[in-house]
Order: C-alpha cells, then sequence, then structure tokens
C-alpha cells in the first residue's frame, strides 16, 4: 500500500534547538509541503517550543526532558488519535534529509518500519572507536535475532506504518537507546517485518552534539543494557497479527 504525504505525520524530537529548529522546520515544510509536522518539545529550557509554533508547525511540550523514547511515545499516540498511519521520526538538528522521506514512506509497502541507514552503501557519514564498535555489534546482533539484515539499528531516522504505529503508541520504550534497540525487539516480537533504506546524513546544523570519547565508552556499555533490557521485556502481541 502506498501513502500520501498528506498522511504522513512528521514527528520531530527536540531538546534545547532554539538555534537551528526554525531552519530545519522550514525545510521538511518546504520538501514535504503536503506532511504535518509535530514538534515534542522535550523540557526545552531555551525558545525551542516558541520558535517551532511561530513557523507553524504542531507543538507538544512536555514538562520535563525524557529522551527521544519518551518524546516518540507521545507521537505515536497523537499520531494514533489523529488518523495519521504514518509517522517518521526526523531529528530536529538537521541531520537527516527531509528529501529522503518519500522513499522512506514509499518502502512501507513492503515493510512496518523503514530504517533510514547511514551505513548502507550511502554518503560518507562515519563514527569510530568504541561507539563505532557498540554499533557494529547492535547491527550484528538484533539482525540475526529478527532475521533481517540491518546495518544501523541505531539509526533516529525512521519511516513507520499503521501496524507500527498502533504497537508503539501504547508500547514505545522511553528508556536511553530504547527508541532504537529495545523498539526493534518490541516490534519484532508482534509480528512488524523492518526493513532499511540507505540515506545520507550531514553535521548538525547546530547544537551540541551528544558523543564525545568518553560518552562513546558510556555509550557501549549502556548499548549492551538496553540490548539485554529488550529481550527480557514480556512479549505485547499485535491486536490481530
Amino acid at each position: 500500500m502506498s501513502y500520501a504525504l498528506d498522511r504522513v505525520l512528521i514527528v520531530m524530537p527536540a531538546f534545547n534547538e532554539a538555534e537551528v529548529i526554525a531552519q530545519v522546520i522550514d525545510e521538511v515544510q518546504s520538501e514535504l509541503k503536503d506532511a504535518t509536522v509535530l514538534v515534542i518539545d522535550d523540557g526545552s529550557v531555551d525558545d525551542t517550543a516558541k520558535i517551532a509554533r511561530s513557523t507553524g508547525a504542531r507543538v507538544l511540550q512536555l514538562p520535563y526532558n525524557l529522551g527521544v523514547g519518551g518524546a516518540m511515545r507521545l507521537g505515536f499516540r497523537y499520531a494514533a488519535l489523529n488518523d495519521f498511519p504514518v509517522v517518521v521520526q526526523l531529528d530536529s538538528d538537521g541531520q537527516h534529509r527531509p528529501s529522503d522521506v518519500p522513499e522512506l514512506v514509499k518502502e512501507l509497502a513492503n515493510a512496518d518500519v523503514v530504517i533510514g541507514a547511514r551505513f548502507a552503501g550511502k554518503g560518507d557519514y562515519e563514527v569510530r572507536g568504541l561507539r563505532k564498535l557498540a554499533m557494529q555489534f547492535l547491527s550484528f546482533a538484533l539482525s540475526a535475532s529478527i532475521r533481517t539484515k540491518l546495518t544501523d539499528t541505531t539509526s533516529g531516522f525512521k519511516a513507520h506504518g499503521p501496524a507500527a504505529v498502533e504497537l508503539f503508541a501504547v508500547d514505545y520504550p522511553a528508556e536511553y537507546l530504547g527508541d532504537t534497540i529495545e523498539a526493534l525487539v518490541i516490534g519484532h516480537r508482534a509480528g512488524l517485518k523492518f526493513t532499511q533504506v540507505g540515506v545520507t546524513m550531514r553535521e548538525r546544523a547546530g547544537g551540541t552534539p551528544s558523543h564525545n570519547p568518553w560518552k562513546s565508552a558510556i555509550y557501549l556499555g549502556r548499548a549492551f543494557l538496553a540490548l539485554s533490557i529488550a529481550f527480557l521485556r514480556p512479549t505485547r502481541p499485535l491486536g490481530g497479527r
């Protein structure tokens, strides 16, 4: 089944992105004129929400910072309550290209979740050190577990079809890395089908990067913990599947 962009909700989790949020929303609205943009202000202490509203985007505000998983859970619930069959997660820092969205949405004809993969032969995005090791391990382990080859299981650029929206509106992990690692396992156990599309990443348009060498070491440990938690969680079957 194919989906028109007027049935697509672009969910953009944002934490203290006042410096770039207007620029990013403007590009999304220019590239995807018929899609609806929803910014989830994740407890920002700057003017992220105010600036996002000034662009005409829809905005929901969380009272404190929950992380990407918590923000996306709210986005899925909003989509389910407002009859959007497709949710596309897109970063608010300018790294993801809105021009890639139609290809991800098109591939929903063959899967329930389409991952915009940074390491799938397109572009020159690169990570190094312990963070790279963690990503490679997670991709190997999760690909084997869900029996689908994925090269970028921690990507935050994803398109979700109706079955995924239905599931994640009621069962989506808010923990660190849960929105990537744990969500894959939850979706697989519920019967969702995953695939990926190669995308080109850009440098952040502004703000502060979330990783440095010290944080990369912490990331490695948390990645292993998140993977363990994912497999220990009880399975929630998807209605009718």
